[in-house]
């Protein structure tokens, strides 16, 4: 419990420092450049192509029309860039997302190497590649998962239960291997993860409910079009500070249960001589040896 609660309230404090803010706020800029440069260069042919596919529905061509009767105007042509804009932001968000949290984590997790345990040997127990490739075989099993699980959604206390303790799930076992993947041999990552499961899975289930606050937002600037693009930002940059404060909470959490495991070690490869020579002096003693 104390390890779960200064690794917490650390992760907290953290969120708080100039290079974790930056970060947070670089998806933002990300999804900037990235519209800009795909609007520069498909922006009229996107929504040439949307106006000509709103235009070819036989069954909202009355519809348009009388819509145009009511505001004097061309319809389609008014709502052609709407819908791009609303079908391009969550390609472009996700793009951002993927794009940040490869860097994000390890950048967090070397913050804090570096701010507490700078001295923590680091015995590279785990590649870059290796676990980018577990990262993705552990997210199709979750969204599978999630898939499979839909129908129990509508059974009311279980959707509030099943998407978080996945999601949960695959927090705790990406986030957790990522944290210890520089610093831990496979050896005592295994060990670690054996011991804390239960807690690591906890931290992980408690930040997938915090992952669905932004979501909150998100459908407010879907209901509330005149505050879209205020909304969706903000909900962008609070999801990106929530996975800020994930992988803080697991890198402070793992990188202290492994020093502690490493002292651990240490003590007891001392302790044994120590104990033998204490038994063979109270032998010489018992037998009256100078």
């Amino acid at each position: 419990m104390r390890l779960l609660l200064d690794s917490f309230w650390r992760s907290v404090a953290y969120c708080m420092h100039p290079r974790v803010i930056v970060l947070s706020l670089l998806p933002l800029g990300l999804m900037v450049l990235i519209a800009a440069v795909f609007g520069y260069f498909y922006w009229d042919a996107a929504i040439a192509w949307t106006r000509e596919a709103l235009d070819a529905w036989p069954l909202l061509a009355s519809f348009w029309a009388w819509i145009g009767r009511m505001f004097s105007g061309d319809v389609t042509a008014m709502l052609a860039p709407l819908v791009v804009v609303f079908a391009a932001t969550p390609l472009i968000v996700v793009a951002s997302l993927l794009i940040v949290a490869g860097f994000m984590a390890p950048a967090l997790t070397r913050l804090v190497a570096e701010r507490r345990f700078p001295s923590l040997e680091r015995k590279k127990g785990a590649s870059f590649i290796g676990s980018v490739a577990r990262s993705l075989g552990l997210t199709l099993l979750a969204m599978l998962a999630l898939v499979v699980s839909m129908p129990l959604w509508l059974i009311p206390p279980l959707v509030l239960i099943l998407p978080p303790l996945i999601w949960g799930w695959l927090t705790y076992r990406v986030m957790s291997f990522d944290a210890l993947a520089e610093h831990a041999s496979p050896e005592e990552r295994d060990e670690l993860l054996r011991i804390h499961r239960l807690t690591l899975l906890g931290i992980g289930v408690l930040c997938g409910y915090l992952g669905a606050a932004p979501s909150i937002v998100w459908a407010s600037g879907v209901l509330f079009a005149a505050a879209f693009f205020v909304l969706v930002p903000v909900a962008i940059w609070i999801y990106t500070l929530v996975f800020a404060f994930s992988a803080l909470w697991f890198a402070h959490y793992c990188l202290d249960a492994l020093a502690q495991l490493r002292m651990r070690r240490a003590a007891a490869a001392v302790s044994p001589p120590a104990v033998e020579l204490a038994d063979a002096n109270a032998a010489a003693s018992q037998w009256g040896a100078p």
